[in-house]
């Protein structure tokens, strides 16, 4: 499948957010993702590896409100999950930077994994797989 920006692309998901410029800020600084493209303060697409991430802030056509009346907005549960290495040493910076976090990092049969916020409290979770 080609993107929009012309390239392969895996997977898109698209997370609402309160304030795009932030959620560039934190996706590009904290996490590897890699500005791709902006359209103002209404929506940005971020790269990394095989995944394309839609920022979508409440100017953009997502934000608009459901038949029902329903608003989409930011936070949840449900989540990205971004693989890491060496969790601890990441979630320790990321902690230093002000990030928040819901939870410790907890041991699964897996590996382990942790869940931060972005400025929007959206979820994003740290995996780090078994070795």
């Amino acid at each position: 499948m080609i993107g929009l920006l012309g390239e392969p692309a895996m997977a898109t998901v698209r997370y609402l957010v309160s304030d795009v410029e932030l959620a560039i800020e934190f996706y590009t600084s904290h996490l590897g993702f890699a500005l791709r493209q902006q359209f103002g303060p209404a929506m940005a697409i971020l790269k990394r590896d095989d995944l394309t991430f839609w920022l979508a802030g409440p100017m953009a056509s997502a934000a608009r409100p459901m038949p029902d009346g329903r608003t989409p907005q930011p936070g949840g549960w449900n989540r990205i999950v971004i693989e890491v290495r060496d969790l601890p040493a990441l979630a320790a910076r990321m902690r230093d930077a002000g990030v928040p976090f819901r939870n410790e990092i907890v041991d699964g049969p897996g590996g382990r994994q942790i869940l931060c916020e972005d400025p929007s409290g959206n979820v994003v979770e740290l995996f780090e797989p078994r070795a």
